[in-house]
């Protein structure tokens, strides 16, 4: 009977993560961060002990269970609401390497070696950091590069461009509709410019859920209202 009560726990607890991780959404399978590492850790061991643990009432494990799904809910869609609040719970990006430079501070405020860094630019099939313009450490821990330009991928689009322009680092300014002052004063980028830029294309700020100048130095734009008929969503 005691193993019979085990297997149907330990089942029931599986169950009980399946619903949890739908629950909690792709984002969480996908790209976890510090709120969503905890989580993760907490509700673990919350299922070890719903599962072996008949000394804890499963009325108790429960509640557990439901408190930190609700406050990881929660944070996540207060996290879609306010940047601000995002930025100050999970951090920010940081750059490792700036225009082929490597930022030893940043290094260390992160507490990563020179040797952790060529890593995980050997994982990107990097084996040359003098290969690199741009490597930043997201808030997952992963590095996402950027290579010099002369060692990018030619594109029929790149042919066409003036191959004498230095390579820039993509400039978010406008993120949920709301403008990101500090982007445009510490990139020397009027304001004036983006919204001419805007009204040119008959479009507004509030229009507007994300805006970049990109590498090349063009604004690409993305709307609240996408226009699409039919928008793919694979399940």
């Amino acid at each position: 009977m005691d193993h019979l009560y085990i297997l149907i726990r330990s089942f029931s607890a599986f169950v009980v993560l399946i619903l949890i991780a739908r629950i909690l959404g792709k984002q969480t399978l996908s790209n976890m961060n510090f709120h969503e590492f905890v989580t993760a850790v907490i509700l673990g061991a919350i299922a070890a002990n719903f599962a072996f643990n008949d000394k804890i009432q499963v009325s108790h494990l429960l509640i557990s269970l439901s408190v930190f799904t609700v406050t990881s809910f929660v944070l996540s869609k207060l996290f879609l609401k306010f940047r601000k609040f995002k930025m100050w719970t999970e951090g920010t990006p940081s750059v490792l390497i700036e225009g082929g430079f490597i930022l030893e501070d940043n290094l260390k405020k992160n507490n990563m070696t020179l040797d952790s860094l060529n890593q995980q630019l050997r994982q990107k099939e990097i084996f040359n950091i003098n290969d690199v313009e741009y490597a930043l450490l997201e808030i997952n821990g992963k590095l996402s590069v950027q290579k010099k330009k002369e060692l990018q991928p030619v594109t029929l689009k790149d042919l066409r461009m003036n191959a004498g322009k230095a390579a820039q680092f993509p400039i978010e300014l406008i993120i949920d509709g709301k403008l990101l002052e500090e982007s445009l004063v510490s990139n020397n980028i009027p304001k004036s410019w983006l919204l001419s830029q805007l009204k040119s294309r008959g479009k507004k700020q509030e229009d507007i859920f994300y805006a970049v100048k990109s590498s090349n130095g063009q604004l690409y734009v993305d709307e609240y209202r996408d226009h699409l008929k039919h928008p793919i969503d694979v399940e």
